[in-house]
C-alpha cells in the first residue's frame, strides 16, 4: 500500500533507491547476498568483480539502505538490509519470464 501522500522529498528517496537497482553489477551483488552474508573477498570470488569496483558498488548499496555491514575482526560482512530488498527484482523477473513464455508461444504458433 502506498503512503497516504507522496511528497517531492519522498519521490526523491524512491528515485534514489531505483537508481541503486539500475546497475547490473549491483543486481549481481544483491543476488549473491540473497543466500547469506559475505565478505568482500567472498563476493569477489562469487561475482568475478574486481575488489575496487565491488567496494564502490557495496558503498552505493549501503548508502541506499539496501545492504548492511558488520565488522568482525579483520573482516567486514555484507548482507541484505532486509529480505524484502529483492521483492522488486522477483516481481520483475517473474514478469519477464511470463513475457518470454508468451512471446515464445506466439512465435511457435506462426
Amino acid at each position: 500500500m502506498p503512503p497516504a501522500r507522496m511528497t517531492p522529498e519522498l519521490f526523491d528517496v524512491v528515485a534514489e533507491r531505483f537508481k541503486a537497482f539500475a546497475e547490473p553489477t549491483r543486481l549481481h551483488i544483491l543476488y549473491e547476498l540473497r543466500r547469506r552474508e559475505r565478505t568482500v573477498s567472498e563476493l569477489v570470488a562469487a561475482t568475478g568483480i574486481g575488489q575496487a569496483n565491488l567496494s564502490k558498488h557495496l558503498g552505493q548499496l549501503h548508502s541506499a539502505g539496501l545492504v548492511g555491514r558488520r565488522k568482525d575482526g579483520l573482516y567486514v560482512y555484507y548482507a541484505l538490509a532486509d529480505r524484502d530488498v529483492l521483492k522488486l527484482c522477483d516481481v520483475m523477473c517473474d514478469r519477464l519470464s511470463k513475457e518470454s513464455n508468451t512471446l515464445r508461444k506466439a512465435l511457435s504458433a506462426r
